[in-house]
């Protein structure tokens, strides 16, 4: 049903819904939708949006087993890559860490540990930790990204699936050249980026990495940080420049003029005292007040009562040397009825393309939040559009959105659900 005026939507109203599986990534281009799923056994999903008001399925892609997913998706022309990576990932890689807590624990005890005392000491149920030994027992040997024909938009053709290593890829840019991945590699702590070439499609072919000093491990760097805590989340590519976000080491841009070797030219760091971490970064295209400004997004990721919820940021980029915030733009608790609700509340990402000072951000069960920075130092939100919770869901998870020619908005939901929306007042 359509959100009720004044109290879920302002200058924004539905043209279609559809009762989707949840995902974590939508890409539109020219007339076809694709989502990627966030869960198996659902893969990626081809929608044909030409006639909005009646979008259809044109291609399912569904998965062999539940050991990964495929939540992310990107498109240039007849090219789609989708990531792998291990599903359940945080929670299966407590299992790398019983070996030697069982040998604690025998040390302690001295006797063998029972179930019950591992799960108790982990932080599990007697049920994971059998579940925890399978995994890994099993291994994880699928993580990677594959490639797509799609100049049949009904019969998507597996051109390769390429691994990479650990858990895999997680979200990544790509253009028609290449290919810019947020991977796990050997011989690295978390996720760095590795770009491949195109050119043959069915076979990428690596051509440079990047990563913070302190990840290769296998090349003698030790981390200043505490596990999985810094890392690529995704670089996104503008011109000769990579805007990489990196988790709670803030982000960096990088100059790729020279593909081979990426190199870092600018660098910003605001954790501490924030307390989220860096999800995105794109600049806005041209400039904006006389400034280049760019607009960050962080992510509603652990979120503890009493700390401030993740928000979305306006960076003046315009002196590499001088990055400085600029100002901010949140949303109060009690513009959604479900802020409470189980389930993130803050933002999360905002549309992968500022060709104009208008950011379209998603925010959990805040909804869709369109934000006009064109005054760099006020940002102020144009319109939103906070869609009902789907089935039994306990509230709506909006989490990731994509705008096409025509300025349809195209809204997924985490868990459950699919909107395309159109401004009222464009």
């Amino acid at each position: 049903m359509d959100a009720p005026v004044n109290r879920l939507a302002r200058n924004i109203r539905r043209v279609a819904h559809l009762d989707l599986p949840g995902g974590g990534q939508v890409v539109v281009q020219d007339g076809y939708a694709y989502i990627g799923h966030m869960k198996p056994p659902y893969g990626t999903t081809i929608l044909d949006v030409r006639d909005p008001k009646n979008p259809r399925i044109a291609a399912e892609i569904r998965l062999d087993d539940d050991f990964s997913h495929t939540h992310k998706v990107r498109v240039a022309g007849d090219l789609m890559v989708t990531n792998v990576e291990q599903n359940r990932r945080h929670f299966l890689r407590k299992g790398a860490a019983l070996p030697e807590l069982r040998a604690r624990l025998a040390g302690e005890l001295g006797r063998k540990p029972s179930d019950a005392e591992v799960a108790a000491a982990a932080g599990v149920t007697p049920e994971q930790v059998a579940e925890l030994d399978a995994a890994r027992e099993r291994g994880y040997r699928d993580g990677g990204f594959k490639v797509w024909d799609i100049s049949d938009k009904t019969r998507p053709r597996l051109l390769t699936h390429h691994r990479t290593f650990g858990f895999g890829t997680h979200r990544f840019d790509m253009d028609a050249d290449y290919a810019y991945i947020s991977t796990e590699m050997e011989g690295y702590l978390g996720n760095i980026l590795v770009i491949y070439d195109l050119k043959d499609p069915a076979n990428p072919q690596e051509v440079s990495r990047w990563h913070l000093p302190g990840q290769h491990i296998a090349g003698g760097e030790t981390p200043a940080w505490k596990g999985y805590k810094n890392r690529l989340h995704h670089a996104m590519r503008v011109g000769n420049e990579m805007w990489a976000a990196l988790w709670h080491a803030g982000f960096r841009v990088l100059d790729v003029s020279d593909i081979t070797r990426p190199r870092v030219v600018a660098s910003h760091d605001y954790h501490p005292p924030f307390p989220e971490p860096t999800h995105t970064i794109l600049p806005v295209s041209g400039l904006v007040a006389g400034r280049r400004i760019a607009v960050v997004m962080d992510e509603e990721h652990d979120h503890r009562p009493g700390r401030l919820h993740a928000f979305l940021w306006v960076f003046d980029v315009t002196d590499f040397d001088n990055i400085t915030a600029l100002s901010a733009f949140d949303v109060s608790e009690l513009d959604s009825p479900w802020a409470r609700a189980p389930g993130r509340f803050g933002a999360h990402q905002f549309r992968e393309k500022l060709d104009e000072p208008l950011v379209f951000a998603t925010w959990f069960a805040g909804g869709l939040r369109v934000v006009d920075v064109s005054d760099p130092f006020a940002p102020e939100e144009t319109a939103f559009f906070i869609p009902e919770p789907v089935g039994d869901e306990a509230s709506p998870q909006s989490n990731d959105v994509d705008v096409d020619e025509n300025g349809l908005i195209y809204l997924l939901d985490r868990n459950r659900g699919f909107d395309i929306l159109e401004m009222t007042n464009r």
